[in-house]
């Protein structure tokens, strides 16, 4: 009875009967499928695997060897062999980059930006290398819009901030090479105070040469807040001359020489140029030779040590023809100190001004048998560049107050 029933509701179900086997077959011949291209897939992706590592191995070793044209070569044949790995674009668009093949470097990293399947920490990388070929290659303004564009995603980049902060540092744009540094120090661990204090001077200077006096003193105030640099002191006292504050000109100038003595020639000469941008009618120079006199009737005992503070009133004797005071000067301080190649090449020159030439002609000779020259009067700490000009910021490592002196024969 139940066979009966069945075969006659199969007769009446037969469309239905027949989509559920069809079906089933289906079902069945999909799972096979699946799982013959699940083990071909993984197959197939060991071999590019395999593939790739022979290539990135061989564009190492090329790299190592310095041959970077070959590497580049090496990293084409990755991506031609699968153009969905992105680490090997970037490595491809950072050699190029570097190989000064700035506008390929460009375009592999505007076409990872441009694809719609990467993540967004991926995209934003992107930017960044982009940023760094445009900054590379010397385009400023794009470099700079795609620092910014990456700051918009993400505030918190360090490197970028410190990228915008070398940038108007360099074009000297120093209202925003102030405010890059003051958000370098909320997102950095390194103090910020000194390096904010020398921009703040610079922006004090361009105010001073202008003659605005009252704005180039806000910005000094503003610097001595961060940190009472050298440069802000040097600042101070051209202002305090300018200004005709003779006693607060005074007490710098000692504080200067106390702390920084190796400056003091470099002060002066400093001090000697304002006079480019002051009107003819200003008593300025007045206000300076009082102050140098200050300098020469000082006798203290400490700073008198110092052998640049020696040389620097050496020179300012004979620059107002007291050669006899200058020579007695560097007399005794010979007898009673170390004695270096630049202060006895002055006592030569010296000897020549007052007349005992022998006796100069005798100091040469000695002089000549243990000379030591020296290439050039500065060199930063940080990086060795050397210059004959004083710099507050290496143009080499883009450092603030590295300078050290070294006396120049």
């Amino acid at each position: 009875m139940d066979w009966v029933l069945l075969s006659e509701w199969m007769k009446t179900n037969l469309l239905t009967v027949i989509a559920v086997a069809i079906t089933g077959v289906l079902i069945y011949h999909y799972v096979i499928e699946r799982d013959r291209a699940v083990k071909l897939s993984k197959k197939y992706r060991n071999s590019i695997f395999e593939a790739q590592s022979r290539i990135f191995l061989s564009a190492t070793q090329y790299l190592i060897s310095g041959n970077k044209d070959l590497a580049i070569k090496e990293f084409l044949n990755a991506v031609d062999l699968n153009r969905e790995t992105i680490d090997t674009y970037f490595a491809l668009g950072g050699l190029f980059r570097s190989n000064g093949e700035i506008e390929k470097a460009i375009s592999i990293h505007r076409s990872l930006i441009a694809r719609e399947s990467i993540s967004e920490a991926t995209r934003l990388m992107a930017l960044k290398e982009l940023a760094v070929d445009f900054d590379k290659g010397g385009f400023v303004d794009k470099a700079i819009e795609t620092y910014k564009d990456v700051l918009k995603i993400n505030r918190d980049q360090h490197d970028v901030i410190q990228a915008l902060c070398r940038i108007y540092e360099d074009t000297e744009d120093w209202d925003q090479a102030y405010n890059y540094r003051i958000m370098l120090s909320k997102v950095g661990h390194e103090n910020q105070s000194e390096t904010i204090s020398h921009i703040l001077v610079q922006k004090a200077k361009t105010q001073f040469e202008k003659g605005n006096y009252r704005q180039a003193a806000e910005d000094l105030d503003d610097a001595f807040r961060f940190s009472p640099s050298v440069s802000a002191k040097i600042l101070r006292l051209k202002l305090d001359l300018v200004q005709g504050k003779m006693e607060d000109a005074n007490i710098l100038l000692m504080e200067l020489l106390k702390e920084h003595p190796m400056f003091s020639s470099f002060l002066f000469v400093s001090l000697d140029e304002v006079h480019k941008n002051l009107p003819a009618d200003s008593d300025y120079s007045q206000r300076l030779t009082q102050l140098k006199k200050s300098f020469l009737e000082m006798q203290d005992g400490d700073l008198m040590s110092a052998p640049s503070v020696v040389l620097s009133k050496i020179r300012l004797l004979k620059a107002t023809d007291r050669s006899q005071e200058a020579f007695e000067l560097l007399d005794r301080w010979m007898k009673n100190h170390g004695q270096s190649d630049v202060l006895k090449m002055e006592y030569i020159k010296l000897l020549i001004d007052v007349g005992r030439g022998p006796e100069a002609l005798e100091q040469t000779q000695q002089l000549l048998k243990t000379l030591h020259s020296s290439l050039t009067r500065h060199y930063c700490s940080q990086c060795g560049y050397n210059s004959d000009e004083i710099f507050w910021r290496c143009p080499q490592c883009h450092t603030w107050e590295t300078i050290q002196f070294r006396w120049k024969v």
